[in-house]
């Protein structure tokens, strides 16, 4: 056969798992955006490279441009190999890919083909995989899902943990979200990805799904923090059976200081965050809360967001928008314990 070998999307997905390493070409900002799933970025140009390529070629000229750009891409090529591939073996199988699967991954794929390494590139690049995703997406995906219900504070994200743990099918869009759902839920030092990363991350999970055994999702809104859940796949989790988790409100209370300490612990923070329920509560109340924040208060603090904003709000919220959650399985939890979390989990697994 003859290297390097170019594929289209539909061609590789299969074989995906196939390949030992794949390459991102692209620049380190476009591939912050999003990237074909394990994929390592590479860049033939960096960011300020590529930029002063595309300079030239405006004002310029594309000759003088393409020798410039041929000396930094063949230096750059040259560092990967020496930095990252030479202990490689004859048998080490790359996917190559850029933009549109043109100059960029096609220099390197030449390159490495040229030294013997069974080489494949990505017809189309980046571009063919993320109108692979899109098209992907606008499909109800063809899973049965089990939607995890329960106010906050009530183990939603534990309950999913734990179910992975004994094997279950989860899907965590809060995960991939890189959020916990909620004005509360931005976590600390942790930036949410893209838009276009996280449909991928969702993309990537649903593909693995085995059809014939239920996918467990917890009832998410439209939106995880700044990122839209695909239309219809949040269709398809409205209209799933529901389980519907009950756990004490002083147990709801511990779980919630427990999991967002970085709230209780800094004052400052959490009223920044109160400010967003102003429109909601009024100034008044609000101030209140963040007095009660400031002096250290944080139990009876929660309790009242808890009985005052957060279970209301999902009262109405589940009612509305989950169309079976009035015959939910009601899943009752005593306690907030591992040994409590993965005795449901497996009464579930198994039902």
């Amino acid at each position: 056969m003859k290297y390097p070998e170019l594929l289209s999307f539909e061609d590789i997905l299969p074989r995906l798992g196939e390949f030992d390493t794949i390459i991102d070409a692209r620049s380190p900002a476009e591939y912050a955006q999003d990237h074909l799933p394990d994929a390592i970025n590479c860049p033939v140009l960096d960011d300020a490279q590529r930029i002063r390529i595309g300079t030239m070629y405006k004002q310029i000229g594309a000759f003088e441009a393409k020798k410039l750009g041929a000396a930094l891409v063949a230096k750059n090529i040259a560092h990967h190999l020496e930095t990252l591939w030479l202990d490689k073996p004859r048998e080490w199988r790359p996917l190559i890919y850029c933009w549109r699967g043109g100059n960029r991954s096609g220099s390197m794929a030449h390159i490495l083909a040229k030294i013997g390494w069974p080489v494949a590139q990505l017809d189309g690049g980046y571009k063919a995989f993320r109108a692979h995703v899109n098209s992907a997406l606008e499909q109800a995906p063809a899973l049965d899902f089990r939607v995890v219900c329960g106010p906050t504070g009530s183990g939603k994200t534990r309950l999913l943990d734990t179910l992975e743990s004994v094997g279950a099918q989860v899907l965590d869009l809060e995960q991939l979200a890189a959020h916990r759902g909620s004005v509360l839920g931005k976590l600390p030092c942790q930036p949410q990805p893209t838009q276009k990363a996280f449909e991928t991350g969702i993309w990537d999970r649903l593909r693995r799904f085995d059809p014939a055994r239920p996918v467990f999702v917890e009832s998410e809104s439209k939106k995880v923090g700044d990122l839209r859940v695909p239309g219809p796949l949040m269709e398809k989790m409205r209209a799933s059976p529901c389980v519907a988790i009950q756990l004490p409100r002083p147990e709801r209370v511990r779980l919630l200081i427990e999991d967002y300490q970085h709230f209780a612990c800094n004052a400052p923070a959490l009223n920044q965050q109160l400010e967003y329920l102003v429109g909601l509560h009024g100034k008044e109340k609000i101030a209140r809360w963040q007095d009660m924040a400031s002096a250290g208060d944080i139990t009876p603090l929660v309790e009242e967001l808890l009985a005052e904003h957060y279970d209301p709000a999902y009262q109405r919220s589940i009612q509305r928008n989950f169309s079976a959650y009035a015959q939910a399985q009601v899943l009752h939890l005593d306690g907030i314990t591992p040994a409590h979390f993965l005795l449901a989990a497996r009464q579930l697994h198994s039902s």
